[in-house]
């Protein structure tokens, strides 16, 4: 496929375009639609994230974490994103730092886990 294939379309058939590709498990496909669509609108979340997803699928974790902390950074309180920064930094063998996100996107979805000794 040559670029052309890629930026053909409104943003809303190459946000389509690349959910099917996300959709089929063509991760690095999604990416490279999903990359044009980050910089002509980098404000929005939901191609950030899928963006971010695919990347973390194709084992590309420094880029998922990339745009994972973007996200972030616009919106900190995006508790899905914290969960799948905290699961990308697992990967990446970083327990500690994965662990603090971790709990943090438990707490924005309010999963508080069980109490302790039966209170």
């Amino acid at each position: 496929m040559n670029d052309t294939y890629y930026e053909f379309g409104t943003a809303a058939d190459r946000w389509d375009r690349a959910q099917l590709f996300f959709e089929a498990k063509e991760y690095l496909t999604a990416a490279r639609i999903l990359g044009g669509l980050v910089e002509e609108a980098p404000e929005q979340v939901a191609p950030r994230l899928l963006l971010a997803r695919s990347y973390y699928h194709s084992a590309r974790l420094a880029r998922a974490e990339e745009e994972l902390r973007a996200v972030l950074e616009r919106d900190p309180v995006e508790s899905y994103a914290r969960l799948m920064l905290g699961r990308t930094l697992e990967r990446q063998g970083r327990q500690t730092e994965a662990a603090t996100h971790l709990r943090l996107a438990a707490a924005l979805s309010g999963d508080f886990g069980q109490p302790e000794n039966g209170a």
